[in-house]
């Protein structure tokens, strides 16, 4: 008799279906585990054969032998301890084997039985929705799991509440979601003194998912302006929350099965690597720009991460995915996000001021931002420069709108381009259209068309930085309620195209 329990095996956000096929056969007693496990799967015989001795279970003095297939799929984690116990248990006619094929199941199994929570159980509960199958996990990833809606799930504290559940003489109750957790920032737009630009820009940003590039001194707020950008987006809706959720789930990253409707902000430090950022790693992990997804990612000192680092975010800010690639994987993430960066305008910090800067200026200011190379800078749709505020205006009462009032006019705006891109799925905001659309969506009139046109010529726009202004003024239109992109929409969006020039 051939005993099957079903379980997921991970690539990328994507959980496939993993048969374990349990045989008990005559033969020298033996306990084998085929299928191309990895050495965490493999130690699973050991962890199952001593957790069911706690249970006072017994192994037949026979070749036992478990096959988990697809064969020539790599698995990797500690979560097949659970379907591989179960397999077992049902090919030993302990529980029923026709419950247990109705079952998708993942957990680690301690040594006296207990389940460990895991991590990938969101995931593996739209897997097991897509089955048509029940899913049990450990009591601490059933709150995490049950936000999937689509499938059963049940969650155990223990193998033994596992057989008891199966044999009817205890059922367990199905996992109650998580809370959805609260912001606890506290961060207000008006706690920045000064800095009405800046603030401006940031508020643009955000409405269209813009990319912003904020370029000051140390000290003038470059930081704390972009920790406030959480506070004026728009909070996740139900399927953004779930895929962003998803990934979180693989990384472990979700507190007590809570899911967040706040959008995610990832701060990276600028000594992080490549496998840190875009992902990798032996199990092709997902990166900074994964976990941002749908949110924003910061990357603060901005030239001082290392070229080959920074010039991998090209193709992931166009596409809106990442493919990492390894030997023994080819896994896909999603990462549609907002990318906001910090930078000194020069290694020491103070090349616009000339009794502080360096006896190098202003050659030391192109070497420091030449590590940024053009195309990578040719994608920041807004480019500002961040002032330093003089100190005797930090005693000054706070001015500017607060991030409930600007957060408001965000929501509005996006409502707008939700509006106006419904019939088109695969753009959400005005940072993704282009071609056809983006010129009937974004054309500006006769003297906003002129302006951009001579903008264009003198400075010497490429393709791409035409269309984002474009994008940009669009925006700044949604911004101000206006159904059309007029001259003051589009001289605004130029004027943070060419930071540090003057406007046509």
């Amino acid at each position: 008799m051939v005993a099957r329990a079903y379980t997921v095996a991970f690539e990328g956000v994507e959980a496939k279906q993993v048969e374990v096929q349990c045989a008990v056969s005559p033969g020298v007693p033996a306990f084998s585990l085929v299928g191309l496990p990895d050495k965490a799967v493999s130690e699973a015989r050991d962890r199952v054969r001593t957790a069911l001795s706690s249970m006072a279970i017994a192994l037949p003095s026979k070749r036992i032998t478990i096959n988990l297939s697809p064969a020539d799929m790599p698995k990797e984690g500690s979560h097949f301890d659970l379907p591989i116990a179960l397999a077992l248990l049902a090919a030993l006619e302990i529980i029923p084997a026709d419950a247990v094929e109705g079952t998708c199941s993942l957990g680690e199994l301690s040594l006296d039985g207990s389940l460990v929570p895991v991590i990938g159980a969101l995931p593996a509960a739209m897997a097991a929705a897509e089955e048509d199958r029940t899913l049990l996990c450990p009591k601490g990833s059933g709150a995490e799991a049950a936000w999937v809606g689509a499938a059963q799930v049940i969650g155990a504290a223990s193998l033994a509440d596992v057989v008891r559940h199966y044999t009817g003489q205890s059922p367990l109750p199905p996992a109650e979601p998580g809370e959805v957790l609260a912001d606890r920032s506290g961060r207000d737009l008006r706690d920045v003194k000064g800095q009405e630009r800046a603030k401006r820009a940031l508020e643009v940003a955000a409405a269209g998912r813009h990319h912003l590039m904020m370029v000051g001194t140390p000290g003038s707020g470059k930081s704390m302006l972009a920790a406030r950008l959480p506070g004026i987006l728009p909070p996740l809706t139900a399927a953004e929350a779930l895929e962003t959720s998803m990934i979180h789930s693989l990384s472990g990253l979700l507190d007590e099965g809570g899911i967040s409707r706040s959008r995610p902000f990832r701060e990276p430090h600028h000594t992080a690597s490549m496998a840190a950022i875009v992902g990798g790693g032996r199990r092709a992990s997902p990166g900074e720009i994964s976990l941002a997804h749908n949110g924003v990612l910061f990357m603060d000192e901005f030239p001082e991460f290392p070229r080959t680092v920074l010039e991998t975010l090209r193709q992931p800010i166009e596409t809106g995915e990442v493919m990492v690639a390894r030997a023994n994987a080819h896994v896909k993430y999603p990462c549609r996000f907002m990318l906001v960066a910090a930078a000194n305008p020069c290694k020491c910090g103070y090349l616009s001021d000339p009794a502080r800067a360096c006896t190098r200026a202003p050659v030391c200011g192109e070497d420091y931002m030449g590590r940024i190379s053009g195309p990578l800078m040719d994608r920041f749709d807004l480019r500002i420069e961040v002032p330093p505020v003089a100190f005797t205006d930090l005693d000054l009462p706070a001015s500017g709108d607060g991030s409930a009032t600007v957060a408001a006019r965000v929501a509005d705006a996006r409502a707008a381009q939700a509006e106006r891109f419904r019939d088109h799925p695969a753009i959400h905001l005005n940072a993704d259209a282009e071609g056809e659309i983006l010129e009937k969506t974004a054309a500006p009139d006769a003297a906003g068309r002129d302006l951009i046109t001579r903008a264009a010529e003198k400075f010497g726009l490429s393709a791409r930085g035409y269309h984002r202004v474009l994008r940009v003024a669009r925006t700044i239109a949604d911004l101000d309620g206006s159904t059309a992109v007029h001259r003051p929409h589009v001289a605004e969006a130029v004027s943070y195209r060419l930071a540090g020039a003057s406007a046509p």
